[in-house]
């Protein structure tokens, strides 16, 4: 359905979105994971036409939409997309009827159909009851269900949404990503989400697209990012919690592993290696494959605790059944698993 070729946006000298491809399949919801700033929301932008890219092409179910490198771009209003804006954009001397109408008078639609419309998507969002209501007149979470409204009134095949729940409360968001997911069921659009955060993308996408500095480090299923990342980025940055990395380097006929010498045979004498934090455990006493660190932090999750601690720069964190017996400040010993799960180059890279 989606089909973005060698993408690339500059802003004078600087590269925002850097020869990206991703071949999205019809009805999946992909999202674009990144840290902020790191070029998720300008390659939205492109696949709404708010953006000229630079270079590349992208296409709409085999049509083409933007190509950079002929300098042509189709409409916004032409390319049957729907944006969702993070600041929800609704027309303040505008009913939640008319914000959710107006589209569709501008695509001229008959009066009659346009009705019936505007009655199924507020039915659809649960709102039919703020029809004649302003968007001043009511909460942040429902005029996000307006701009939301509004958005797939028209019937777009391809949605598009720039971090829509970060103006919202931990508690609504969760909900609100429950009624996303019923929304893209109820449509079958393809949709596109623009967040920084790693829960919305896993429990949402069916798809994921991790970005850093403007360029895609992976793109697969959620699944396929935990249990296989293909660079160190995608491995810390992805997963509750993420994993650690830990540097290896050669120290005469041993090496040192997080700084201490351990029996280890890495595939290159200088690399990283990769530990789950549910392999990692505690010791209570120093041993040949313990680290010791300073403990900076615990807290439950899921039943069991997550504790982390921080030693030369180097954070280690992991999913134990008991809290240590010491205070934040002490020293704690982690102990690693004989084998990391994983190893990466100094470049990030994964090997093997």
């Amino acid at each position: 359905m989606l089909e973005i070729r060698n993408l690339t946006k500059r802003f004078g000298d600087f590269e925002a979105v850097k020869d990206v491809s991703i071949s999205v399949p019809d009805g999946a919801f992909l999202v674009l994971l990144g840290p902020s700033g790191c070029g998720k929301t300008t390659l939205l932008r492109m696949l709404a036409g708010l953006e000229l890219p630079s270079a590349g092409r992208i296409e709409f179910d085999g049509t083409p939409v933007s190509d950079g490198d002929r300098n042509w771009i189709v409409d916004p209003a032409k390319r049957n997309s729907g944006l969702v804006f993070q600041s929800y954009a609704l027309w303040p001397h505008m009913s939640v009827r008319g914000n959710v109408e107006w589209p569709l008078k501008v695509m001229k639609m008959p009066k009659a159909e346009r009705t019936v419309r505007v009655a199924e998507v507020l039915t659809m969002l649960d709102i039919g009851q703020l029809a004649e209501r302003y968007p001043n007149e009511i909460s942040g979470g429902q005029q996000q269900r307006v701009a939301i409204a509004r958005t797939i009134a028209p019937r777009p095949s391809v949605l598009l949404f720039d971090e829509p729940l970060s103006n919202l409360d931990a508690k609504l968001r969760v909900e609100m990503r429950t009624e996303l997911m019923r929304l893209h069921r109820a449509t079958g659009a393809t949709t596109v989400y623009v967040t920084h955060d790693q829960i919305e993308a896993m429990t949402m996408a069916s798809h994921v697209a991790v970005i850093n500095h403007g360029r895609v480090q992976q793109f697969g299923t959620p699944a396929d990012l935990v249990d296989h990342p293909e660079t160190a980025f995608v491995a810390t940055f992805v997963g509750t919690p993420p994993n650690n990395m830990v540097p290896v380097a050669k120290n005469g006929t041993c090496y040192k592993v997080g700084g201490r010498r351990m029996r280890l045979t890495p595939p290159v004498d200088d690399c990283m290696a990769m530990y789950r934090a549910e392999a990692v455990t505690l010791s209570d006493s120093e041993g040949e494959t313990t680290l010791p660190m300073e403990l900076i932090e615990t807290s439950a999750i899921a039943g069991r605790m997550m504790v982390t601690g921080l030693r030369d720069g180097l954070r280690l964190t992991a999913i134990v059944d008991r809290i240590p017996e010491v205070r934040v400040g002490e020293t704690v010993q982690f102990r690693l698993p004989p084998q990391p799960d994983g190893w990466f180059g100094l470049d990030g890279e994964r090997i093997g």
